[in-house]
């Protein structure tokens, strides 16, 4: 320990006698740490750290494997059939994502909220804050009562424990508040932070949902694994009680099969979101693998420089072992202070870049700083400590003494060396080639989605969805009542081009599906396939810009009281009529047992895209919201049991941020109370789908930025040190009759050579990565060789860019100085 400290005392006072090193080494090593620490916090946050519900390892989600899709959700009817039939599971739970108006204040507003049966919590272990929360009875009964998040209870009754009893009208119904849950709890675990259930009410399950007709695949199930149940075990119980639950299917849903399928909860909630926090690991390690070399070239620099300190310790009786612990000593110190500056740029960069992330990855929430994270960048400060001064102290003690003590011996000891100082600057290239390739190619790829026609015009159009609450609008005549008085006070308006209603917009995928049939299929070949839907109304075509390819468009005259007609787009009319037109064609929703009316086909649109652009075109078709018995048949009730809902797509001369106050006003005139929620140009509805892919090319980008320029750093500090310690060879070959444009031109090859060697093996490395962005390009192969040419000759750029003030300042070297130095 005495040898240790005296030890630790000389690093330490060496460095500060170095603070240009230690100031270099140090923020190299420290962004690098920063930078990986940040990235690790993502992914520990959502891949790494439990769920926070008791034993969430046993947790799964329960529900339907239909056709070749898994882990879909379950018929209401299902969920009381699964819960009581099932053995493998201690308790099971049913929850629904939905959207209340929640009013009383100043402005109504729309929350996210969660229709849960009582068994949610109980299966997920959690009790509440304060309160309590509902029953099996209060749920049966349809109670209306309500449990709070704590972020709802924190920003509208600031945190007052009297507000269970009080009431809160949603949907224009008084709830009474009965708990308060958790600061952390977080149901149903959805993406993003938009969606976030900021209240929970009873299920309730409504006469019409409970129906044998009703074929809403729509309600998930949580589950807990009973004690010793195998999740292998839990699903062929399901499986058994799927069985059982076709037998039970009425006479209009024989043609359907299902599975029970059982799924764990946490893997379910970050499977969408691992390959990109893959993706982020390992670019940053890439970056921070970059940042080590450098610094490792710093330290065989500093190394070479103390070797005549090294070689007379060494002749004053000094062991090896010695100066070898006391260059680890100094990688370690450095890379610890490195360390603990990287943690705390790693909590500023969360905290500056956590409203940032894109809505696609779950559980943000979840993402902090915390024991395992700081525990993370000590270690890697260890380890880069330990990495870094390695190699550079065992190349200073291949050292001879005798030769470094003799005079004149820096030439020798700087050849001998001059190979490790290569190999460094080779492999950084390598890197660096190896990150910019992908970058070109993420790069490339969302240049070729934005190219992508997403089937419509979004320039001008301004939407906003709403949901009309059952308690003021009970009956479908009322609905219809809203949807006309908007459409015909806002066509109106001046400015107004176009004004269309639809419960499905393009580019947000949360479109319906629906199985259907068309006509002159016979039975025994129906196949179960599916197309979205969406029910619109007024000028929608004309005012999202979606070109009418053939036929009509929807007039005011499809009402109810009319024939049922539908418009598909054109890739379904290829897909099912591909013998001729669609028009005239019949279909109808559900298989061939189901005795839903037949609906003409009187138009067909061009395609647009559902979600992002970069997705194929599906099938799709429109009805007009006049005829509900397109979906429901002629038992259409004129009572309304669900909520409805959807969007106002307006088009105008004018910009789409100039109408905002005036759709607002003009609904408000209709309905004082009713909430518009997200009123934003389409142009940005089509940015946030597109946000995940400009989030990951961002980042990639950015993670190139920073290793191109930490190569060009260490390129340049090597080769000025390589031609510092050549400077009486140099003074030798001007004094022989060399140019000054000869003497750069040599140095220029020499880093144009260590270029090309690093862009071979950066190739290679290219190569073997390719793979893995298979799923994050669109329409761009990994292996593109123009691309790969061009990251090659930009890398050969940067390269002779970072070596052209060393060349040009040894060009300009006085021979007669440097001579007369030696």
């Amino acid at each position: 320990m005495h040898a240790f400290a005296q030890d630790l005392r000389l690093v330490v006072r060496q460095l500060f006698k170095a603070p240009g090193f230690t100031f270099l080494v140090v923020l190299a090593l420290a962004l690098g740490i920063g930078a990986t620490t940040a990235v690790f916090s993502l992914a520990e946050g959502i891949l790494l750290r439990p769920l926070p519900f008791r034993d969430p390892d046993r947790l799964v989600l329960l529900g339907d494997h239909l056709g070749n899709s898994p882990n879909l959700p379950v018929t209401a009817r299902e969920v009381r059939t699964y819960a009581t039939a099932t053995t493998a599971f201690s308790s099971t739970g049913a929850f629904l994502n939905t959207r209340l108006e929640l009013s009383g204040g100043a402005v109504p507003e729309e929350v996210s909220a969660a229709r849960m049966t009582a068994g949610v919590f109980p299966t997920l272990g959690i009790q509440p804050l304060i309160g309590r929360v509902f029953s099996s009875a209060e749920d049966e009964a349809r109670q209306p009562l309500a449990v709070l998040s704590y972020a709802l209870w924190l920003n509208r009754y600031h945190r007052d424990p009297s507000v269970l009893g009080q009431t809160v009208d949603l949907d224009r119904r008084a709830y009474t508040i009965i708990g308060v849950m958790p600061r952390d709890f977080e149901f149903p675990l959805e993406p993003g932070r938009l969606d976030r259930a900021q209240l929970w009410i009873p299920m309730s399950f409504t006469a019409e949902e409970l129906s044998d007709n009703n074929g809403a695949w729509m309600y998930h199930m949580v589950a807990r694994l009973e004690a010793g149940v195998t999740l292998g075990q839990a699903a062929g119980d399901a499986n058994r009680v799927g069985t059982q639950i076709m037998r039970d299917f009425p006479a209009s849903m024989s043609a359907i099969h299902i599975r029970g399928d059982v799924a764990p909860l946490r893997e379910h909630t970050v499977k969408d979101a691992r390959p990109l926090l893959r993706l982020l690991l390992a670019g940053i390690s890439i970056v921070l693998l970059i940042a080590c070399v450098n610094v490792a070239a710093l330290q065989l620099v500093r190394a070479i420089r103390r070797r005549r300190e090294y070689a007379v310790r060494l002749a004053l009786g000094a062991r090896w072992s010695a100066i070898l612990r006391h260059s680890m000593l100094e990688g370690l110190v450095l890379s610890l202070t490195a360390g603990v500056l990287g943690l705390g740029i790693a909590a500023a960069v969360l905290r500056v870049t956590l409203h940032l992330l894109p809505e696609s990855l779950p559980r943000i929430s979840a993402i902090s700083i915390d024991a395992t994270v700081a525990g993370f960048a000590l270690l890697l400060a260890l380890l880069t400590g330990a990495l870094c001064s390695l190699a550079p102290a065992l190349a200073a003690l291949r050292s001879n003494v005798n030769e470094t003590l003799k005079e004149g011996s820096a030439s020798t000891s700087a050849v001998a060396h001059s190979g490790l100082r290569s190999t460094l600057v080779v492999t950084e290239i390598a890197i660096a080639l190896t990150l910019l390739t992908v970058a070109g190619v993420f790069l490339r790829s969302f240049q070729k989605m934005r190219e992508v026609d997403p089937g419509f015009r979004p320039d001008h159009v301004l939407v906003a969805s709403y949901q009309l609450p059952l308690s003021h609008y009970p009956s479908l005549t009322s609905a219809e009542i809203f949807s006309r008085a908007v459409i015909d006070r806002l066509s109106a308006k001046p400015g107004v081009v176009a004004i269309g209603l639809t419960n499905a917009l393009p580019a947000t995928g949360d479109s319906g599906m629906a199985a259907y049939t068309i006509g002159d299929e016979p039975v025994s070949q129906w196949k179960m396939k599916f197309a979205a839907f969406a029910s619109v109304d007024g000028d929608y075509f004309r005012a999202l810009g979606i070109p009418l390819l053939e036929g009509r468009s929807f007039a005011v005259t499809d009402n109810a009281k009319a024939p049922l007609v539908v418009i598909v787009n054109q890739t379904m009319a290829k897909h099912r009529w591909p013998d001729g037109s669609a028009l005239g064609k019949r279909m109808h929703v559900g298989n061939p047992h189901k005795q839903l009316p037949w609906a003409t086909v009187i138009g067909v649109v061009a395609d647009t895209k559902l979600g992002a652009r970069d997705e194929p075109s599906a099938d799709q078709w429109y009805f007009p919201m006049q005829q509900p018995a397109i979906l429901f048949g002629n038992q259409v009730q004129e009572n309304r049991t669900d909520p409805t809902g959807g969007y106002i797509a307006v088009r105008s001369s004018l910009a789409p941020d100039s109408m905002a106050e005036t759709v607002r006003a003009t609904v408000a005139e209709i309905d004082p109370l009713l909430a518009l929620d997200q009123m934003q140009p389409m142009r940005d509805v089509i940015s946030n789908v597109e946000a995940p892919r400009r989030f990951n090319t961002t980042l990639v980008t950015a993670f190139a930025a920073g290793a191109l320029l930490l190569a060009m750093l260490g390129i340049y500090a090597v080769v000025a040190f390589s031609v510092s310690l050549r400077a009486q060879e140099i003074a030798v070959r001007m004094a022989l009759g060399a140019q000054r444009t000869n003497i750069a031109r040599l140095i220029l090859a020499q880093s144009a050579k260590m270029a090309l060697l690093g862009c071979v093996l950066g190739v290679v490395g290219s190569l073997s990565v390719s793979r893995l962005l298979s799923s994050f390009v669109f329409e761009v192969s990994p292996t593109d060789p123009l691309i790969y040419l061009a990251s090659a000759g930009f890398m050969v750029m940067v390269a002779l860019l970072a070596s052209a003030l060393p060349a040009a300042r040894a060009a300009s070297a006085d021979p007669v100085s440097a001579l007369r130095s030696t």
